[in-house]
């Protein structure tokens, strides 16, 4: 299990969606769940800084937990999820500051995200409002942006949340991309060529 949060955590700060010191990462087990200490560097991750600690209650652990702890605890037990990345995608957080939804507009991001929503809050950072209302959401997408704050996905597996997160990142950068061209965008449909 170490070696999956080491590399998903190295991954997540190579592709630039965390700083040093941002973001979380968990793996429910039955009724308890693994999540990264509190103020970790996931790129960086020794062995002591996963934390196992209570799906429904606390135990001597829970003081080293990410502040995220509650909100993974009430996303898994609402949805069907095993694993969660909680990352801070910079361009998709931009986005987030001036959009409600974020829509992909090119080929792969329509096929894997067709819709990201951006949900507002007056406390983000480990509230109870974002542990009741998120995982409404997260039953029905696999990544959704909480506004100016960091994106929550989920899967049955660390890569696969991972997937999510680094998919929404490229998504955004391809938006960003395309509006400083302040150009036309192609349409996909017209002449095809067959021989060149």
């Amino acid at each position: 299990m170490f070696s999956q949060f080491s590399q998903i955590g190295r991954d997540l700060f190579v592709q630039g969606v965390n700083s040093s010191h941002s973001g979380n990462m968990s793996v429910r087990q039955g009724d308890r769940l693994v999540i990264t200490r509190r103020g970790s560097m996931l790129h960086n991750l020794k062995e002591s800084d996963l934390i196992e600690t209570g799906l429904d209650k606390n135990d001597s652990h829970i003081a080293l937990a990410s502040t995220e702890v509650g909100v993974h605890r009430s996303i898994y037990k609402n949805t069907s999820a095993l694993a969660i990345v909680h990352a801070h995608p910079v361009y998709a957080t931009a986005l987030s500051l001036v959009q409600d939804e974020i829509i992909p507009i090119d080929s792969e991001g329509q096929y894997l995200l067709h819709r990201i929503p951006v949900i507002g809050f007056e406390h983000t950072v480990g509230s109870e409002e974002v542990a009741r209302v998120l995982p409404d959401f997260l039953k029905e997408y696999k990544i959704v942006m909480v506004r100016g704050h960091g994106s929550f996905a989920v899967g049955q597996l660390l890569e696969e949340a991972y997937q999510w997160t680094s998919s929404l990142e490229n998504i955004c950068k391809i938006i960003y991309l395309t509006r400083t061209l302040n150009g036309e965008i192609k349409e996909s449909k017209g002449k095809h060529y067959d021989k060149w």
